[in-house]
């Protein structure tokens, strides 16, 4: 994983609280394209704090949760402990530790820009079975369709550290292309929302890696232009983050 293994190691807790989860519908709907059973084993690749996990662990299905990030994996590991179906790995996109074709479903949610996408394109045919399918989703914030969201993506623009490097928006239809080979995917988009209090808005906004963390010279000055922006924006004590879940899915050729 690029670059990528220790950015949440201090923001695990913000992570676990104010990250958005994904609809339940995305279930339903890889059920109706014969994607999905409760029988299907999933490997859920960079699981992070095991949002994704989640999703498929409620419909029955093992699931096994590859994370790098030993805080992120604790903290999947702790809040999936109801789970007896529910197995974390210490492993990587490029190099899982997972044996041959022994999944029938490869999700990731959130993680796949971080990958080096020719390595764990030859790590996911190895560990995917024959007839198997690669699923990958992003909660993908709107940025332009209310004023409170230009003015978050502003503010973002302005003390993220490396906000513009490593947004998920730089994935686009030619990587999908080269990685499931042209033209070999399908993708749906889902409606998603969060509602927040000043609190927690706070919490979500540094949970994310490319933002100052407490002791940089721009954390205060982030701080306040969040709070100015809560109190102009905010209906009853509450803003709204709007999301696309967008899901893409496909065979690996």
């Amino acid at each position: 994983m690029k670059n990528s293994l220790n950015r949440f190691s201090s923001r695990v807790e913000n992570y676990v609280k104010y990250r958005p989860h994904y609809p339940v519908e995305l279930i339903s709907f890889l059920k109706d394209k014969k994607i999905l059973t409760s029988k299907s084993v999933i490997a859920d690749i960079g699981s992070g704090t095991g949002i994704s996990s989640e999703l498929f662990l409620k419909n029955g299905n093992v699931v096994f949760g590859v994370e790098p990030n030993m805080e992120m994996r604790k903290a999947a590991e702790k809040s999936l402990a109801v789970f007896s179906n529910f197995k974390s790995v210490d492993g990587t996109a490029e190099e899982t530790t997972l044996e041959n074709q022994m999944v029938d479903i490869i999700v990731t949610g959130q993680a796949f820009h971080w990958f080096d996408l020719e390595k764990c394109k030859i790590e996911f045919k190895r560990i995917l079975n024959p007839k198997g399918t690669v699923v990958l989703i992003w909660n993908d914030r709107r940025t332009q369709s209310t004023p409170f969201l230009i003015g978050y993506e502003n503010l973002l623009q302005t003390f993220g550290t490396d906000y513009r490097e490593v947004d998920h928006k730089n994935i686009d239809e030619k990587v999908f292309n080269n990685f499931f080979g042209e033209g070999n995917f399908k993708s749906k988009s889902f409606e998603n929302f969060q509602h927040y209090d000043y609190n927690s808005l706070e919490g979500r906004l540094l949970s994310s890696s490319y933002v100052p963390d407490e002791g940089h010279h721009n954390y205060q000055p982030m701080i306040n232009a969040l709070k100015e922006l809560f109190i102009h924006y905010q209906h009853d004590n509450t803003v709204t983050i709007e999301y696309d879940t967008i899901v893409y899915y496909g065979k690996l050729i």
